[in-house]
C-alpha cells in the first residue's frame, strides 16, 4: 500500500477545520488539524507533514507569519486559504513563500485538486522529467549544467542534481521556483506568458490568478539576479541568455 499523504491543516473555524479533515480523509489523507497558529507550528516540527494548509487569519500566530517561520525551516509545499481572493493578504502569503492559495469558501474537490497538483509538482522538481512528460507540454531540460551569463553573475542550472549557484555561491529554491527557473531555463530568451507558466508550472488546466507567477518570479530574481528575468510588458516573462 502507498504511503498516505500527511496534511497540516490550521483553521481556527471549528466547523470548517472539521468539515475539512473529514473530506480531506475520506480522499485517503492523514490530516493534523489545529485551531491556531502555534500549535500549528508545533505539530509541523513535530509532524514533519508532506504539505500545509494554512488559513490566514488565525489566532496566536496568523498564517503568514507561520508561513514564514516553515519556510525558515522547509521547503515543504504550503497552500494558503483566503477568504477574499482581492485581498493583500494573497499577495502577503504569496511573498511569505506560499506556494499556492485557495480562496474560501472552496469546494472540498476543488482543494483536494490543487493539493494534488502542488504534490506533483514537487515530484517533479526532485528531479528531471521523463521524455513522456515533457512532450505533455513543458520541455524542461533533461539534463546537464547550464549556464547563463558571465563573470561574477554566471547563473549556473544543474538540472540532474537540482542545484543552482550564482557567481558559484549556491541558490536555496523552494521546489516551486526550481521549477519555474526550469521553464525559462528551457527556452531562454523565449516569451512566455503567465497562463502558460500557470499551466506548466503550477499545473492548472483552467485560468487562473496570475498573481501567483508574479510573485513567484519576484522571489526568484531576488535569488537569481533581478535582471536576469525580463518583464515583456503584456507578453510575460523570458530568461536572458
Amino acid at each position: 500500500m502507498a504511503e498516505q499523504t500527511h496534511v497540516l491543516f490550521v483553521e481556527d473555524d471549528d466547523v470548517i477545520r472539521e468539515a475539512t479533515q473529514l473530506a480531506l480523509e475520506r480522499d485517503g489523507f492523514v490530516v493534523t488539524a489545529m485551531p491556531d497558529g502555534l500549535s500549528g507550528l508545533e505539530a509541523f516540527r513535530t509532524d514533519r507533514p508532506d504539505i500545509a494548509l494554512l488559513d490566514v487569519m488565525v489566532p496566536g500566530l496568523d498564517g503568514v507569519s507561520l508561513c514564514r517561520r516553515i519556510r525558515d525551516e522547509s521547503t515543504v509545499p504550503v497552500i494558503m486559504l483566503s477568504a477574499r481572493a482581492d485581498s493583500i493578504d494573497v499577495v502577503l502569503g504569496l511573498e511569505a513563500g506560499a506556494d499556492d492559495y485557495v480562496t474560501k469558501p472552496f469546494d472540498g474537490a476543488v482543494l483536494v485538486a490543487r493539493i494534488r497538483a502542488v504534490l506533483r509538482r514537487f515530484g517533479h522538481a526532485s528531479g528531471p522529467r521523463s521524455a513522456a512528460e515533457s512532450e505533455g507540454g513543458s520541455s524542461v531540460p533533461a539534463g546537464g549544467v547550464l549556464s547563463f551569463g558571465d563573470g561574477d553573475g554566471v547563473l549556473e542550472i544543474d538540472t540532474v542534481g537540482m542545484e543552482v549557484r550564482r557567481g558559484g555561491t549556491p541558490v536555496a529554491l523552494t521546489p516551486t521556483e526550481m521549477r519555474l527557473l526550469l521553464e525559462f531555463s528551457s527556452a531562454p530568451g523565449t516569451v512566455l506568458s503567465r497562463d502558460k507558466l500557470l499551466e506548466r508550472v503550477w499545473d492548472y488546466g483552467w485560468g487562473g490568478d496570475t498573481r501567483v507567477v508574479d510573485v513567484h518570479v519576484q522571489r526568484l530574481r531576488t535569488k537569481v539576479g533581478q535582471d536576469r528575468i525580463e518583464t515583456v510588458r503584456g507578453f510575460g516573462y523570458k530568461l536572458k541568455g
